[in-house]
């Protein structure tokens, strides 16, 4: 057990990032996606969703529509993004027009838009809403037909390039650090929300962008909670903290847990921790090429199985992570993306006792050529404050 003095923990600063932004590869993504457009049997692909767009061409506000045929890319956004678009779309003729994007789209392609003149429009079902939808084929020319297509663009994501990967060991590095700004605040009758704040103001100071979702600061009972969203309960005097925490740097999301004891602790309370990191390690261990996600997860299930404590481990061992906080793949029994080399993967395991308490150690990590890599390895010795 691993003693820390509330007085003076790791008082040094969170790590700034200060390097050079890696150039992205959006010709060769664009390039890959136009072959798609063949494979897939349509004339040009309808592309919405925010991170997909800015994964394909660079641009990072919130409200733009991609259409990719095999022989053109026309981006579409309105006057507020007219200067941002100029600076940041790669690779696609840029029109700016008065209206929302997919009204922009429908009625240019309804006009016989200059090269593209599709009989079949490929959108993202998983993306454009129902209304959305109903609006667009009332715009573009008759005898155009949408088809839903199979989520293309988030397939490529799923595999990082070197580019991403440095981003995302940047983003890793400054978010762990915010562990250490919640050791020196946990300490009992401080709230949760007290804790998040100084994570969160932490990450502020070092330059991200947001953090990559509400910060979970979960203690005593309210740890059983998997997804215990801070609150104004008070840290009590004995029992688990679940900290769940991350950041956005330069577009690229880090996620991490760790948990802490708050007070003497039991066997029990060490022993429970110990599992949980035996079956984090279990799974990280199953991490290589060529292996079946659900294969990482059953890793983690049979390591808790053998303490009795499967049942208790209620949600997915992992996720894809990148320019969103949840992507491909979903790591959990019954899923069979195999992994490949440049995937960036979570390995999550958590037990939750009803109405007691609960644990979860949550590292990133990315598949290499010949096994894995934790990003940002940090202690996770257990921890009593």
């Amino acid at each position: 057990m691993r003693e820390v003095a509330l007085d003076g923990h790791s008082r040094r600063p969170i790590r700034k990032f200060a390097g050079t932004l890696p150039l992205m590869d959006y010709a060769g993504r664009l390039e890959s996606l136009q072959k798609d457009v063949l494979r897939l049997k349509v004339d040009t692909l309808f592309i919405t969703h925010p991170p997909n767009i800015r994964y394909l061409c660079g641009f990072t506000g919130s409200a733009g529509a991609l259409l990719v045929s095999a022989s053109a890319t026309v981006f579409f956004s309105d006057g507020r993004y007219a200067r941002q678009a100029k600076e940041e779309v790669k690779g696609a003729k840029i029109i700016i027009a008065p209206k929302a994007p997919l009204v922009s789209v429908g009625e240019w392609l309804s006009r016989g838009g200059r090269r593209l003149r599709p009989r079949s429009l490929g959108i993202e079902s998983e993306h454009l809403t129902v209304a959305a939808r109903k609006r667009l084929a009332a715009l573009i020319p008759k005898g155009v037909r949408l088809r839903e297509v199979p989520p293309v663009v988030e397939q490529a994501r799923m595999v990082k390039d070197s580019n991403e990967l440095e981003k995302i060991r940047e983003a890793v590095s400054v978010g762990a650090g915010l562990f250490d700004r919640a050791l020196v605040t946990i300490r009992p009758g401080v709230n949760e929300l007290e804790v998040a704040a100084e994570m969160e103001y932490s990450a502020r100071k070092a330059g991200v962008e947001g953090m990559s979702f509400e910060t979970i600061v979960a203690a005593g009972v309210r740890s059983s909670l998997p997804h215990g969203r801070a609150s104004a309960a008070r840290i009590p005097a004995r029992g688990f903290v679940v900290c769940d925490f991350g950041v956005i740097l330069h577009g690229y999301c880090s996620d991490r847990t760790r948990t802490v004891w708050v007070g003497a602790a039991s066997k029990e309370v060490s022993r429970l921790y110990a599992a949980v990191l035996e079956a984090q390690l279990a799974a990280i261990d199953s991490v290589r090429p060529g292996v079946p996600v659900s294969k990482v997860d059953h890793a983690a299930r049979k390591t808790l199985q053998t303490h009795g404590l499967e049942r208790h481990f209620t949600h997915s061992t992992g996720h894809g992570v990148g320019l969103e906080i949840h992507e491909a793949p979903r790591v959990a029994k019954g899923q069979q993306e195999i992994l490949r080399p440049g995937m960036v993967i979570t390995v999550e395991p958590g037990v939750y006792l009803p109405d007691k308490w609960g644990v979860r150690i949550e590292d990133m990590v990315v598949v290499t050529e010949h096994g894995c890599e934790v990003l940002a390895p940090h202690q996770k010795e257990f921890i009593a404050l």
